[in-house]
Formats: C-alpha cells, structure tokens, sequence
C-alpha cells in the first residue's frame, strides 16, 4: 500500500474515532442545551399563570392538560409547603395536527406550589420536547455527513497537496528504479527543500557510490583473474600436450600426465564457469538484443548430437509456438546449452530427452535417476547428482543466475519418472 494511502487509512480510523466522541458529547451537551432552554420558558410560563391566578378572583382548578398544556389543582398546606420546584422528562396524552386521536408524547414537566387568595395550588406545566430517538437519527444523520465531508477533504488534500509535497520522493525512488550500476549513468538526485529528502538522498548517493566502488573493485579482480588464471593454465596444458608427443614416454608416465591433463582442463573450465557466473551476477557484458529461441534451441541439438549419440539418447523437439524474447545472446546460448546438457549429462543409455517450446516458455523433460532432485539444492553451486566427478558443478547454477538477471521463472519437478525443467519467459 502506498504511503498516501495508508496515511488515509490512519487518518480516516483516528477521524472516526473522533467524530464519534465528539458526537457523544456534542449529543449530551446539546440535550442539555435543550433542557435548559426548555426549564427557562417553563419559568416564564409558571410566573405568568401565577400572576393571571392571584389577578383571578374566582380560581377554579383546571386537572386536565389542554391546549395551554398547564393543570392546576388544590392541595393541602403541608403538602403545599413540602412540595419543592422540580422538572421531570415524562409522557402526556396530546393530540397534533397529524393525529387521529391523543398520544403519548415526551414532555419536560414543571411541578410546583403557591397560594393564592389564602388557598394552596399545585401547578404543572408541560413543555413538548424532541423526542429522543428522533433526536438521536437527526445526530446521526449530521454525524455520518461530517464524517464523509471530512474523509472526502482528507482525500482531496492527499491528493493534491500531500501528493506534491511527496513528489520528490518519487521523482528519486524512479530514479532509483531505472539506475544501473554497471552503466555510466549519473547518481540520483531530486531539487527538493526539505530535510528529510535531502538527508535520504545523502544516505542513498553514500551507498550507490560505496557499492559503486565495490563493483569496480570486484569487475577489476574478475578482469584479472581472468587473465591471470586462464594464462598459466594455458601454458600448463600446452607443455603437457608436448610431454604426450615423447616417444620415450613409458605407459605409466602417460597414464600419469593424462590424468593431471584432464584435472587441469577441469580447472579451466571450473574457471571459465566461475567467471562467466560471477559476470552474470555482476550484469556485465550485457548487449540486449532479439533472441529467437525456436532457432536457438535447434542450433544447440545440432551441435550437442554427437555427444548424445554417444549414450544413444534420443532428442525430440516439439515447436508449438515462436519464442522471441530480448536478452543477451550469449546469456540466451549459455541457458539452453546448459540445459540440454544437463539432461544429456544425468541420462541413462539409451535414454530420451524432449524439447517442448511454445510462446512463453521451454520444456525440458529427460529420464534418467528413478528419483526426484531436491528442489531446494538443485541450483545451488557446486551441486552434483551424478557417480561421476567431471563436472563443475556450476550448470544450472549459472541458469539459475540468468533466470534471474531477465526475471524468469524456472522450475524443476519429477513427472512420469522424468525430470521437467521448464523455462517460463512470461507474457510480454
């Protein structure tokens, strides 16, 4: 989720939050308000009817509420004197403009005492009242539209104010994105005036220089290695090579140097091998280009023939579809080579290996051990599934490498006691 969005979550639960205490209190204060209101007009009203009352020389007692919405009835003097002023929420029979006949509506009641013409009076004056639950849907209607009001202006102050601020972010998180270490692009930078976006640009040019520096380095040793290796492995090879043409050479000294022959053209292909995987890792020697696959793959069983037909295995290639796809050539010829030795190299004698290639990906199924690899070690370096120690140990590590340089999917299952590996290159 992005950063503006979760600041709106975050804004619009503490909003919530707050508008529902406010309405709790806002309810509570305002029935209040009411009352108050309500208590003050009541006064009036019991000043005013005591003042007609005592103008009044014939008082008669009124016990019914009617449309002046007051009772008045005689009492004794004990009583008289013991009744205090209160106010009361109550119910009365009354009958609006809208009613067939009287209901019971709420009311704020005022009870009270006073003598008149040497005779005890109680007084009660009704005043109608909102009802409460009406009260209640009224504040929860103006509730619910203050709070879209202010969800609707906290996504609109995202969007165009806090969008704003936080462009500069952006602008270098893309930069970020698009910068490649083994190219001669400039560092990141975004103009912005605020601190925080300048420390973090600070702290990210520090690293992509110092990891800048550490690819150099490491690019720099890879160079030489590869010089400095490959050089004197050369020279030993080539010196071994004329030891084989002596003709006083006995048949234990041949067995001997043929031995350390094939142990040194092991290391040179190990060091080939490590270079290369080490270059992938590194994205050197990247020159992207249209790759057709269905030609790749038909050039890399012609020249891998005769090695199969020396275990007797047969290779079949099924073309359901045209793969293209950009990548490095080379990359593109290292991936099926070495997966089509793979499945050549873990074969059984007379065995099969079938090619499958459709748009999006390449099937690679061959026989061979009656039991399935460890998906989780399977790519790891220096793996090895077969009695036999002259391999390097490095093929479908450097396929997993290049999988993962072009964002490919690979994958290893054991079906109809086949091994599958599959290429998949996704829909472009």
């Amino acid at each position: 989720m992005k950063l503006l969005n979760q600041s709106v979550k975050y804004l619009s639960v503490a909003l919530l939050l707050i508008v529902a205490l406010w309405a709790v209190v806002f309810y509570f204060s305002m029935f209040n308000e009411i009352k108050d209101s309500i208590d003050e007009e009541l006064e009036y009203q019991r000043r005013l009817i005591i003042h007609n009352t005592l103008n009044d020389s014939v008082i008669v007692s009124k016990e019914n509420f009617d449309e002046n919405l007051y009772t008045l009835e005689r009492i004794d003097e004990p009583t008289a004197l013991a009744l205090k002023d209160r106010f009361i929420d109550t119910e009365i029979l009354m009958q609006d403009a809208d009613d067939q006949s009287p209901e019971l509506e709420p009311v704020r009641m005022l009870i009270t005492a006073f003598r008149a013409n040497e005779v005890y009076y109680q007084l009660k004056i009704a005043n109608p009242i909102l009802e409460q639950n009406d009260l209640i849907k009224a504040l929860l209607w103006h509730v619910i539209g203050l709070y879209t009001i202010l969800i609707l202006s906290v996504v609109l102050i995202n969007n165009f104010v806090l969008k704003k601020l936080w462009r500069p972010f952006y602008d270098f998180l893309g930069q970020l994105k698009s910068y490649k270490i083994d190219a001669s692009t400039p560092l990141p930078q975004s103009n912005t005036n605020i601190k925080e976006f300048k420390y973090l640009q600070q702290a990210v040019g520090e690293m992509v220089e110092h990891s800048l520096n550490a690819y150099n380095q490491q690019k720099e040793f890879i160079e030489n290695a590869s010089h400095e290796l490959q050089t004197p492995l050369a020279i030993a090879s080539n010196k071994l090579e004329l030891l084989f043409e002596d003709e006083g050479l006995r048949e234990s000294q041949a067995q001997k140097l043929t031995e350390t022959y094939q142990i040194l053209q092991r290391l040179t292909k190990l060091n080939k091998s490590l270079l290369l995987l080490s270059k992938i890792e590194n994205r050197q020697i990247i020159h992207a280009e249209e790759v057709d696959f269905n030609e790749l793959v038909q050039q890399n069983i012609d020249e891998l023939e005769e090695f199969a037909s020396y275990k007797n295995i047969q290779m079949t290639l099924d073309t359901k579809g045209a793969l293209v796809k950009t990548m490095d050539k080379t990359h593109a010829h290292t991936l099926v080579s070495n997966l089509l030795k793979n499945a050549i190299y873990h074969n059984m004698e007379n065995g099969t290996v079938e090619i499958a290639i459709d748009d999006h990906q390449i099937k690679i199924s061959n026989t061979g051990s009656a039991k399935a690899l460890d998906r989780n070690k399977i790519f790891d370096r220096f793996q090895k599934h077969h009695a036999s120690n002259s391999g390097t140990g490095l093929g479908l590590a450097i396929v997993k490498a290049i999988a993962t340089l072009y964002q490919l999917q690979i994958n290893y299952s054991f079906e109809d006691r086949k091994h599958v590996f599959k290429m998949i290159f996704g829909k472009s």
